[in-house]
This record gives C-alpha cells, structure tokens and sequence, in this order.
C-alpha cells in the first residue's frame, strides 16, 4: 500500500491563499525541479563570480568552429562523458547551443541544406517527442518537411529520421526505424537528453554522428537553457554553427560558466560512494522512489497502465538495472479521453495524440518537486474514470 501525504499544500506555490482542492498540478512540462533539494545541499560548491568586466565579447575562442563555446565548458563536457561513458567525444566538433531544442533545428537545416534534393523529409517514431512537430513546422521552411511516423514512412528521397533515447515520452530504448544503410540520402539525429545513469543503464558508448544533449535534464538546471551537440562531419557542425549565429549570435557566456563550474562539481561526486553526495546515486534511488510509488498507485486502481522496462547492465553502476525514465507513458484500460479526464482532476499532461499516439495515453512528468508529485499520485489514486463514447 502506498503512502501519500493528505491534502498537503505543496510548499512553492506562489498564491498560499490557494485552496488545495483547487491546486492545479502541472506535469504537462518536464520542468526539473526535482533536483533542487540536491543542489541546495550542495551549498556554495557550484557558486560562479562574474564581474562587471568579464565576459563582454561574443567571442570565446576564434581557434575553434564554434567560436562561442567556452574553453572551460567543452572541458567539462568532454571530462562529464568520459566519466559516465556514454558518448564518444574523440575526433568530434561539440556545437553548443540555447538547449537542445534549438540545437535539433540547427542540425535539421544544417542536413537539409546540404542534401541533394529539398524538401528533405523528417519523421521520428511514434510515440515521438511532441515538439519535434513544432520545431519542423513552425517556420515553414521549404528546406525540410515533417512527415510524421517514421513506422510507416516510405516516400523516397533524403530524409532525417530522429531518434530519442531513451525515449520521450514512453521511456523505451530505441534505435533507428526506416533504416535504408546504402542511402547515402539517409540522416539521423540520436537525441540522448535521458542517456544518463539517474534514467537508463548506460549499456555503451554511443558513437553517431549527431548527437544531443541537454543540461536540463542531467542536473535539473532548465533555466540556464545550455546544450551541446557532439558531430562528426565537419561541414554540418559549421552549418550548425552559421544557424545558431543567425539564430541567436551564439549562446549565453554567463550560462555556459555556470554549467562548466556545476558539471565539475557534479564529476567530482562521481567519486563518491555516498549516496546523499554522488549526484546519479541520489537521482537514480529518488527517480526509483517515484517510479515504485507509481507503479503501486496504478496496480491498485487496475483502470491505468504503465510500460514495464527491462533490466540490462549498467557500465557506469557497474550491475544489472532497471529503468526509471523522466516522464510516465500513462494508458488507461478504458476508452477514455485520458488527459482530459487528469484535467477534470486538475492535473495537467501531454496528450498523446500531440506524440502521435492516441486520447488513451498521455505523458507525465516525473520531474515536478516531491510535494507536487505527492498531490499527483494522491488524486490519480481516487480518480474514477468516465468512458468516452467517441474514441
């Protein structure tokens, strides 16, 4: 039986005149704040001092290809894969970007100005990450087209397949789908925000030609909006580059001293046999904590459904570990309009028609403060469900 705090406000909301009954729990984003309990531990250990005086250029080194990525931070983040063992840095341009979100559309123009043929199709696997429909179409480009499901994809012609793994939103390890290996016209960006041990087993080295990650969701540090894309070919890294001087004139030299001073930090907790001090140990039992409170509240209701995750051998953890993924794929046995039917219970989701599934399914953070998450799993244990007759 699971224990769940009753009817407790949650601490940060910023109206405490706000009855809890009409406390709106919002897990639609994946806004992680999960970790501030960690890093407020942590004290003065990530503290950066910038002077009126510092940083003023746009430009970091005029040496490298990507000539606003700090010194320090391309150190860090080659030191922080090294350590974990999940990417390969050598022989790479790192590109740093304004998250990775806006590193996924430097890459997507940067392959599709350089095919033969336009407009370059792009598709990822559904359930997809929602945005990746957002971030194809919201500029109309005529460079690049969104087609939609890469499982039912066969149009010929170049085309981008994006990969997310684990996946966002159901947490699955996943690989490419369309898979054409003698199309030279065949481009694929491996998204690996989630590849960290706190989430997944760290089964290998990945080693692609593009791939993302995002300092939100390693450490839970959203709002310095840095990420960083480790590429192969150097004509795309340099078109990745042209995109984001367009874009942006570069990235933030106060958030990539930031996330430099706390990836050190964080590599040196690596050290660490204390679970309290070693960064993935406390964000691997918490997202296990949650993970097993969740399960026990969907096991009891027997109206909802969860995906089950297998075990395999963690290189980093060095043993065999489950998965707990940053966001829930909840289902639900009955013919229900699920997110609408959370919403009714003031708690808000992704749907899963916006990830190219369907109203049975929607995707849950697991990233919101404990409190929140508590109120969360309170009012998903006493829903009832209504069924919907136009499913």
């Amino acid at each position: 039986m699971v224990k769940l705090e009753n009817s407790r406000k949650p601490e940060n909301i910023s109206n405490k005149n706000i009855p809890m009954s009409d406390f709106v729990v919002n897990l639609d984003h994946g806004d992680p704040t999960a970790y501030e309990e960690y890093w407020r531990k942590m004290g003065d250990r990530c503290t950066v001092t910038i002077r009126g005086c510092d940083l003023m250029s746009y430009f970091s080194d005029m040496t490298n290809l990507c000539w606003f990525l700090e010194p320090e931070l391309e150190d860090a983040i080659k030191d922080l894969h090294g350590v974990v063992g999940n990417a390969a840095t050598e022989d790479r341009y790192i590109v740093v970007g304004t998250g990775s979100t806006q590193l996924c559309q430097a890459a997507v123009h940067a392959l599709s100005s350089l095919a033969r043929s336009q407009p370059v199709s792009v598709v990822a696997a559904a359930p997809f990450y929602s945005t990746y429909v957002e971030e194809t179409t919201y500029v109309r480009s005529g460079m690049y087209k969104w087609e939609g499901d890469a499982w039912g994809f066969d149009k010929k012609g170049p085309y981008i397949e994006l990969v997310t793994s684990p996946n966002n939103p159901d947490g699955t390890i996943r690989e490419t789908v369309v898979n054409r290996p003698d199309d030279d016209e065949a481009k694929v960006i491996h998204d690996f925000a989630y590849y960290w041990p706190h989430y997944t087993p760290i089964t290998r080295r990945q080693d692609h030609d593009i791939m993302l990650f995002t300092f939100s969701k390693i450490t839970g540090h959203a709002g310095s909006r840095i990420g960083w894309a480790l590429v192969k070919d150097k004509e795309v890294a340099k078109k990745m580059v042209e995109y984001i001087i367009v874009n942006s004139i570069g990235v933030s030299k106060e958030s990539q001293v930031r996330t430099a001073k706390i990836l050190n930090v964080l590599k040196e907790t690596c050290k660490s046999e204390s679970e309290s001090e070693n960064f993935f140990k406390y964000g691997r039992e918490m997202m296990k904590n949650r993970w097993e409170k969740l399960r026990e509240v969907v096991k009891e209701s027997d109206a909802f459904t969860l995906p089950k995750y297998p075990e395999a051998f963690c290189n980093y953890f060095g043993k065999s570990l489950e998965s707990y993924p940053a966001f829930a794929w909840l289902g639900t046995k009955e013919e229900t309009d699920l997110v609408s039917e959370l919403r009714r219970h003031k708690v808000m989701s992704r749907a899963g028609e916006r990830c190219g599934s369907d109203k049975k399914h929607v995707r849950v953070s697991m990233l919101s403060r404990e409190d929140v998450f508590n109120v969360f799993l309170e009012r998903l244990a006493n829903m009832k469900l209504i069924k919907s007759i136009d499913l």
